[in-house]
């Protein structure tokens, strides 16, 4: 494959797996990205300006505009990431997330087929339309219960998580009825560089650089399966290329931990790289604030299909892997002011302000 188009190519896990392909492959990227608050063209890095990266800023919902995509670039490949992806903002605006996540899909995957429809030969069958979900629409799990598998029933249980099993379905049934040859990938929590300050692990970085509290559901009692980002886009690129159609791949960094405990990790990797002033813990700053509601007790994945067919395997421990992100926090402090805008801070206040008032 030598062009590939992905949605939401400047979002935290699109823009690592647009810089692979831009360092690793010859492959032209189109990158169809509406540029909403959560991306970031510093992401890209170099990508940004290479010869083999185009940016087309498109909202997945335009059809008109996605057909000229299209007919301009003619993809051979469609890695579909673009998505409203917070849980906490689902809760306080669902509708945004059906309109991008469900509406959205459904645009892409009607442009995409009426363009499949007119390749011809290798070209038509060599196509692919990499659809990129997450475990979340299986719904949570015991203590006790073994780990997601690509036949666990759906069982969603927030409005993002809902939405993006309505995708799935959308996918699934358009390769039923009209033979569009399609892949899905379900994934665990990513963490990594890159990623949008409202989202658990770089939340707590920056709130402890910043000598502010950390906020933490509950008794962060709550378990997830947690896979560096850039293992994921490996992964994404495994299962684009050598993937079978018509199978869906669950990928995960055979990570499980409370959330407790994750936080508890990045304290104490920040106790060594990033010591406070008064020389206390950053331990200290943790402060459990009132659950969301429906908050999952526990997701886990069992990633054997992707390792047994494909030979894929994660590369970062979660010790690693927090360690190579929070020393990117460190180094990157530009990005970090770039990305925390007034819509940032009044999200921040719309969901904690109230949780940490005393």
């Amino acid at each position: 494959m030598k062009r590939i188009l992905i949605t939401g190519g400047a979002g935290f896990i699109g823009s690592a797996v647009v810089r692979q392909y831009i360092a690793e492959t010859n492959v032209t990227v189109i990158n169809v990205d509406k540029l909403s608050y959560c991306a970031n063209l510093d992401s890209l890095g170099d990508a940004l300006h290479h010869p083999r990266h185009r940016l087309e800023r498109v909202d997945i919902t335009d059809r008109r505009a996605l057909e000229r995509v299209f007919r301009v670039h003619r993809p051979q490949a469609v890695m579909h990431l673009a998505a409203e992806s917070h849980v906490d903002r689902s809760i306080h605006g669902p509708e945004a997330f059906i309109h991008t996540n469900v509406t959205g899909t459904l645009t892409l995957l009607e442009v995409a087929r009426a363009y499949w429809n007119e390749l011809e030969g290798e070209d038509k069958t060599a196509f692919r339309f990499h659809h990129v979900s997450t475990d979340e629409v299986y719904g949570d799990l015991g203590p006790e219960e073994p780990p997601f598998t690509e036949t666990t029933p759906y069982a969603p249980s927030s409005p993002y998580s809902a939405s993006k099993a309505a995708s799935d379905h959308l996918v699934r049934a358009w390769a039923r009825t009209y033979g569009l040859p399609v892949v899905i990938t379900n994934c665990s929590n990513n963490y990594g560089p890159c990623q949008f300050p409202e989202k658990l692990i770089p939340l707590m970085i920056l709130n402890a650089l910043d000598g502010k509290p950390l906020p933490l559901y509950g008794r962060g009692d709550n378990i997830r399966d947690w896979l560096y980002v850039e293992d994921h886009a490996h992964a994404l690129r495994l299962v684009l290329s050598r993937g079978r159609a018509g199978e869906t791949y669950n990928i995960g960094g055979r990570a499980e931990r409370r959330n407790i405990d994750v936080v508890h990790a990045i304290c104490d990797h920040l106790d060594h790289l990033q010591p406070r002033p008064d020389g206390q813990s950053h331990r200290t700053a943790i402060r459990f604030v009132d659950d969301r509601p429906g908050h999952d007790r526990r997701y886990a994945i069992d990633c054997s299909k992707i390792e047994r067919e494909l030979g894929w395997r994660p590369q970062e421990s979660l010790d690693s892997g927090l360690e190579k992100t929070i020393r990117w926090y460190l180094d990157n402090p530009q990005w970090v002011e770039r990305v925390r805008s007034g819509a940032y801070r009044q999200w921040l206040d719309l969901n904690y302000a109230e949780r940490l008032a005393p």
